[in-house]
């Protein structure tokens, strides 16, 4: 018969790389562990760990059994959780995945504030500008950006109308101009970041003549989009990336919008679960919460009202103050 408890020193010792570090997290000793994962492989009857005097990794019966696991042991939680509810507070361990400059610097904050409200959650917070696998790792959620690849996970918009700025810093504006239109990205130094192993070099726009997309170059890019925003502060380029992340260096002045708004790629947030089994009150709950917050940040500096920069009609200057002129047309 299969113990739940061995099935969870099972993921533990996953998570955590080795049977020592796994019983030091679950206050066990190492050998309780060692011969907790030996029980499951006798009543699986398979050998669930390749191990060496060196190293150990999951085998293949390992990786195969290891997301039905993570579901038994989410499970439990679930239910634990849902007793936790019914007492009328949220409890238990949420654990998240966001991208770098979103988590940094909007995330973490409002967390606090959520927190504070239920102060039985205990908070396990990844951020990375890779991917998640939640699948494969021991997330409850994730925030991502963009169109979802694998429609089997399941979604919650929390902001459907973001898009992507193309922004820059006066600084920058005033020793080497402002792009006039898309063809002109290729003469200007564009700031890159890394998404899960690629580089974000093809900014796309919907322009009213039809989609564009054009390759930039640049001479720094990094694998923390919340650097690249730095740089871009700092007047080293043009940057081209969520409007939500740049909110608050739009209204401070930090940064300037170069073209429209309704010109550049739609980026949509999503709070995304692996399946429905993981939408727990507190992850309900967690959604309305940030879709308030970010519907607000939103509001704080409305992206409407913008000129259409591709009408015939002679262009202005840019103000340096913080006025966005039109650009001219685009071929």
């Amino acid at each position: 018969m299969i113990r739940l408890d061995d099935v969870q020193i099972f993921v533990k010792t996953v998570d955590a790389g080795s049977f020592s570090e796994a019983a030091r997290q679950l206050n066990v000793a190492p050998g309780h562990a060692s011969a907790s994962v030996q029980r499951l492989e006798k009543a699986l009857d398979a050998r669930l760990f390749t191990r060496s005097t060196r190293s150990m990794q999951l085998s293949e019966a390992g990786e195969r059994y290891l997301p039905h696991a993570r579901g038994m042991v989410g499970a439990r939680e679930q239910g634990e959780q849902a007793l936790a509810d019914g007492r009328g507070a949220l409890s238990g361990p949420l654990r998240m995945s966001a991208p770098s400059d979103f988590g940094r610097n909007l995330l973490l904050p409002w967390l606090d504030d959520f927190q504070h409200r239920h102060p039985g959650m205990s908070l396990h917070l990844k951020m990375s500008d890779r991917a998640a696998d939640l699948f494969r790792q021991p997330l409850d959620a994730a925030v991502r950006y963009g169109a979802l690849p694998d429609s089997s996970l399941l979604s919650m918009k929390l902001v459907v109308n973001n898009r992507r700025a193309l922004c820059a810093a006066p600084s920058y504006i005033e020793r080497h101009g402002a792009p006039a239109k898309v063809d002109e990205l290729r003469q200007h130094n564009c700031l890159r970041y890394v998404w899960s192993e690629l580089i974000h070099e093809r900014w796309r726009f919907t322009l009213p003549g039809g989609d564009r997309t054009v390759v930039v170059t640049g001479n720094r890019i990094s694998d923390d989009a919340d650097a690249v925003r730095r740089w871009a502060i700092a007047g080293e380029g043009l940057i081209y990336k969520s409007r939500l992340d740049l909110i608050d260096d739009l209204k401070a002045g930090r940064l300037i919008e170069i073209f429209p708004p309704e010109y550049c790629e739609p980026a949509p947030l999503h709070l995304i679960c692996a399946h429905r089994a993981q939408l727990t009150p507190a992850i309900s709950e967690l959604n309305v919460f940030l879709r308030e917050r970010c519907s607000a940040l939103l509001a704080s500096h409305p992206s409407g009202g913008s000129q259409s920069a591709y009408e015939a009609r002679p262009p202005k200057r840019l103000d340096l103050a913080g006025e966005r002129g039109e650009m001219i047309g685009c071929n």
